[in-house]
């Protein structure tokens, strides 16, 4: 065990070696002159002060969480979540600094070409992808250390407080991602806000209204648009992919926890192993992903596009080759051969590829879904958006199968514990995932940049051409994370389960009974463990439906919170060309930051009741309907989740890119009525895909996790039986 730590330090220090080496290669590169460098200045400052003033309101309530958590249980806990909340806020802010310091980077360096303007975008985005990397797997790491004595084999107990009975290792673990995953709810919720409402505005009077192009410094939206892609698509991503990452490695450990203790039989060599595999398959993926980058970086092609996807590739296959040799390390014989729960990992890879595709299918315009919308989009913005949300809607389907085989082929090969591997297989490369991700928001930035700096017009062209790159592959990144939370979150609700079958003064004598069966007798151990969970019992029934109606609930808030700033953004901007008719012929200057200021106010006002819905709903159904319905609770959120965010965000990738094909010249390209019929139609589509869609996988997992770690606490049996 104490190897494997020593390994994964090593190599989670190598991951941030690396992204500081990347940084430092960055800012190496002239930044540009003039104005460029004028508007660059802009958007860092106004990125660098919402995320501080989000991060103080947030910090208030981590405060008080982590107060409840040592006074309920042990200040030991209060650690672990402030420490994974520290970690996650702190990936986001690095990955969101330089990518404000990388944008104009890029601008300069299409001036030199295609080529030098991706290596540029790339090495960027490189340095959140592997601090995210790296950030996520050490701090754990960290934690699990201090407190190493409640993860050996023989001290796996249960801790007894004020009578309430919980697992000292399960609760450590649980409190860290708890932490992660508050920082990336309202991280994604605020900065989804921030960026669409924004955008809405912008687009909206800017490109609809006054017939301006995109990002013209005439606009008074354009530098709130453009900070809003580095508090939103970047520090919110970045914490966003860090909570998927923790999650689904936790959801592993705490499943091996309670096997152990379910399973007298279990030896001392299978625990250990399961509890280290996880952490060895995402040190195989930083080695994989550091030399990833490395190879996207020798490539020398023009298409950005190209470049990306072969290094998927590359850095997918070696991988799996790498967790191979890790699986042959731990020799896990618990479920038959011992590389029966590398299928689990292949599983969940696979699954992750095919729903990425699938995603990548219905929103580029190089297929017929995409390329359809934008042709019908010359009858009228109605038009494209119905058949937008039609899109959406149809393209569920086939991902939800792809789900549902790889859970069943990951439970064949590893039983519940595959099926938690499976999301750590999707997301095992996360730090090229990621860096891949944050190619996108920087290439748009710089695109913007280059407009409000009026340069040429080639390299406008060239930086648009890396943002549908971004684009893209970026739908890659939308469906790993969508698969890996519906793994990672079915293994937490079954983790809950299995603490909550029992009594909180006898947990004891439950788990014996469990352990009365070996857990390869599948059938019989499922069975105990899903017993209280009928839906025949209507407590049951009563959460199921609450938690399939609490996600669109949810949505309504944030669709709301992004509709009611974006009127006031429009407002403001109608209000600046009508009292100033001189900015619109570009004889004064706009006033950015009045725009600034409302999207970042209507941010951080609107992020509050959504983020306290997912954190206290699990008390109100615990301490009134029961565990019960807590588990109908997480099951009915969680089918309804993963749909809304399949849905969600494949409906507003493609009306996205049904309107950049039209303004590629397709239909008659910008200024007509048909690109303004898209740009509404576009509108429409950012909240759903940049602010609904990622907002579900945090939800349901924050939510699993909260019922996993106060599950001790809550009733037994309904409160008024």
């Amino acid at each position: 065990m104490v190897a494997i730590f020593v390994l994964v330090v090593v190599l989670a220090g190598a991951a941030l070696l690396t992204a500081f080496i990347s940084s430092r290669m960055v800012l190496r590169i002239s930044p540009g002159e003039g104005k460029m460098i004028e508007m660059s200045q802009a958007i860092r400052e106004g990125a660098d002060a919402f995320v501080k003033e989000e991060g103080v309101r947030i910090a208030v309530i981590a405060v008080i969480i982590a107060v409840i958590l040592g006074v309920v249980f042990h200040f030991r806990y209060s650690f672990a979540f402030l420490f994974g909340a520290f970690m996650s806020e702190l990936a986001g802010v690095i990955g969101m600094r330089m990518s404000t310091r990388t944008n104009v980077r890029v601008t300069n360096s299409a001036r030199k070409g295609p080529l030098e303007a991706f290596r540029t975008a790339f090495t960027g985005g490189t340095v959140m992808g592997m601090s995210v990397s790296g950030l996520s797997i050490l701090g754990l790491v960290i934690v699990m250390w201090i407190y190493k004595s409640a993860f050996m084999f023989n001290n796996v107990v249960l801790v007894h407080k004020f009578h309430i009975a919980f697992v000292d290792a399960v609760m450590l673990v649980s409190s860290y991602s708890f932490g992660a995953s508050m920082i990336a709810l309202f991280d994604r919720v605020g900065g989804g806000i921030y960026t669409k409402a924004a955008d809405m505005g912008a687009d909206l009077v800017g490109k609809v209204e006054e017939r301006i192009p995109e990002d013209d410094p005439r606009n008074p939206a354009t530098i709130a648009d453009n900070v809003g892609d580095n508090v939103g698509d970047v520090a919110g991503l970045g914490a966003d992919i860090l909570e998927s990452y923790v999650a689904s490695i936790i959801a592993s450990i705490v499943l091996a926890i309670y096997m152990k203790l379910g399973d007298p039989t279990m030896n001392a060599h299978n625990y250990t192993s399961m509890i280290m595999y996880p952490l060895l398959i995402g040190a195989s993926g930083i080695v994989a992903s550091i030399l990833g980058i490395i190879f996207v970086r020798s490539l020398r092609v023009k298409d950005g596009r190209t470049a990306l996807m072969a290094g998927n590739f590359f850095t997918g296959g070696l991988t799996l080759l790498l967790v191979f040799f890790a699986t042959w390390y731990v020799k896990i014989n618990y479920f038959g051969n011992i590389f029966n729960i590398y299928i689990s990992v292949i599983s969940g890879l696979i699954a992750g590829i095919a729903i990425s595709k699938l995603c990548e299918y219905y929103t580029s315009d190089k297929y017929k879904p995409v390329r359809r919308l934008a042709e019908k989009t010359q009858s009228g913005a109605a038009i494209n958006v119905t058949t937008g949300l039609s899109l959406g809607m149809r393209s569920v389907l086939l991902p939800v199968l792809v789900i549902f085989v790889a859970i069943l082929v990951a439970y064949a090969a590893g039983n519940v514990y595959g099926i938690s591997i499976a999301a750590l297989g999707m997301l095992s490369f996360v730090g090229y995932i990621v860096s891949v991700d944050t190619f996108g928001p920087i290439s748009d930035n710089a695109g913007g940049i280059a407009q409000m700096a009026e340069l040429d017009p080639e390299v406008r062209e060239i930086t648009d051409r890396l943002d549908s790159a971004g684009n893209t592959t970026a739908a890659i990144g939308k469906g790993f994370a969508i698969g890996s939370a519906a793994f990672a979150a079915l293994s937490l609700i079954v983790s809950f389960i299995l603490s909550s079958a029992q009594t909180t003064s006898g947990i004891k004598a439950l788990l014996s009974a469990i352990g009365e069966s070996h857990i390869a007798q599948k059938a019989s151990y499922m069975q105990q463990a899903f017993s209280f969970t009928s839906v025949v019992n209507p407590y049951v029934l009563v959460g199921l439906l609450i938690g399939a109606a609490l996600p669109y609930f949810f949505s309504s808030l944030l669709i709301d919170g992004v509709a009611s700033t974006a009127f006031l953004m429009v407002e403001e901007i109608r209000r600046q060309f009508k009292n100033d008719p001189g900015i619109l012929q570009g004889k004064s200057k706009p006033d950015y930051t009045r725009c600034i200021t409302i999207s970042a106010r209507g941010a951080l006002k609107k992020m509050v009741i959504p983020g306290m819905l997912a954190l206290l709903t699990p008390f109100l159904i615990g301490w009134t309907l029961g565990k019960g319905a807590i588990s109908g609770l997480l099951m009915g959120g969680l089918l309804s989740a993963i749909v809304i965010a399949i849905y969600t965000a494949n409906a507003g990738g493609a009306m996205d890119n049904a309107k950049k094909y039209i303004e590629r010249g397709h239909f008659g390209g910008k200024g007509t009525d048909t690109h303004a019929a898209s740009v509404v139609g576009d509108t429409v589509g950012d909240p759903l895909k940049d602010t609904v869609g990622p907002s579900m996988d945090i939800l349901i997992k924050m939510m699993s996790v909260i019922s996993l770690l106060f599950g001790s606490i809550f009733l037994t049996h309904p409160f008024f039986t």
